[in-house]
């Protein structure tokens, strides 16, 4: 008998998230490029909204954020009853896995997926299940064959992190079509807002319409809302009502939500951020792209960042430190099995041109 708290094998078998770096060290810092921010910071509204929503501290939160729903319900059209609310979407993608699987179920997910999935599976004793890629992007037909009778929640991130591939809707469609009616389907669609509008993958008409869809939503992201964390779902009545069961209580904050409220009604906002990034993410996988015979290759992004692989001389690793060191961090990837892989966040114009520049000196410094 152990004579101290022993934590159950399935939790130890955990590698704990790792999130991008925030400082360089003795550098003098010139971009955090590691976690995908808003390089526009948020809305002045939302800015105005958080400190107003604030002066009451000695409350709690709104505990069924129903502001917040109604807002969300008017803005996609859909219905509030039917949106759930967390701490980052991360709390959402947590607890769809422990609200459907648990110990001898299996949670699917592709190569390069979100590396929260394996995290909120493992967390249940739920065993992950790891789909083939195609060529970094989603293989739909590898996911219908990586579906066994244990099967129970499967997670696809469209646009995916950190790849930034994307599906198509008749994929999204096909997968759906393939899968048993038991199986819950979450589509992550942290990044969704950066997609132009022909580019909508479905989802939430495919949520609205089925048993088993989930979908996910950040205000982290394009909102810029990143230090508050408040995430959002919307899925079927009862899929709602086993979520609301497990989530904590008072997950959002009372400046939370009215800020994210205020994020919502400022569409010119979104509109600029989607345009900027869109700009920029050009610009930027063109020039790196053509940076001399280093081997660089860009992976076709939807998203707000660039993985950028390492296919030549010089390596992640080597590219990584050297960019600390000129004052630019990345996010290198070992841990997700991409240890020849740099993501980039696209920042302002002046970050996306200085960490190019800094790549070119690399560059020019090691392969010449």
């Amino acid at each position: 008998m152990s004579i101290i708290p022993i934590p159950k094998d399935y939790i130890m078998a955990i590698a704990p998230y790792v999130p991008g770096r925030a400082s360089t060290g003795s550098a003098p810092l010139k971009a955090k490029l590691s976690s995908n921010e808003n390089p526009l910071g948020c809305s002045p509204a939302a800015t105005a909204a958080f400190f107003e929503g604030g002066r009451a501290l000695e409350r709690y939160p709104d505990p069924s954020a129903s502001d917040l729903r109604e807002a969300l319900a008017a803005t996609f059209n859909l219905e509030a009853s039917r949106i759930i609310y967390g701490t980052g979407s991360d709390e959402i993608l947590h607890i769809a896995v422990g609200a459907f699987a648990g110990v001898g179920d299996e949670v699917l997910y592709v190569r390069y997926g979100f590396a929260v999935y394996d995290i909120a599976a493992r967390r249940v004793g739920a065993t992950p299940v790891v789909a083939p890629d195609l060529d970094y992007g989603t293989d739909i037909d590898a996911l219908l064959a990586a579906v066994s009778p244990r099967t129970r929640v499967i997670f696809l991130a469209n646009p995916n992190n950190p790849t930034g591939t994307y599906a198509t809707k008749a994929d999204i469609k096909r997968l759906h079509a393939g899968l048993r009616p038991d199986i819950l389907l979450v589509l992550d669609q942290a990044y969704a807002e950066y997609l132009d509008e022909a580019d909508d993958d479905g989802g939430l008409d495919l949520a609205r319409s089925s048993d088993n869809v989930l979908i996910t939503r950040t205000f982290s992201k394009i909102h810029g809302l990143a230090a508050e964390r408040i995430g959002w779902g919307y899925g079927a009545g009862p899929i709602i009502d086993a979520l609301h069961r497990i989530r904590a209580p008072f997950n959002v904050t009372s400046a939370g939500q009215s800020a994210a409220i205020a994020a919502l009604g400022d569409r010119d906002f979104v509109a600029a951020a989607r345009a900027h990034n869109a700009k920029w993410r050009r610009w930027m996988a063109d020039e790196i792209a053509n940076l001399g015979n280093a081997g660089l290759r860009v992976i076709p992004s939807k998203a707000n960042f660039l993985l950028v692989l390492f296919e030549g001389s010089l390596s992640a690793d080597i590219a990584y430190h050297r960019l600390i060191a000129l004052g630019y961090i990345t996010r290198w990837l070992p841990g997700q099995g991409l240890p020849h892989g740099l993501r980039i966040t696209i920042g302002t114009e002046a970050e996306a041109r200085g960490v190019t520049d800094a790549l070119r000196q690399i560059i020019a410094e090691t392969v010449g």
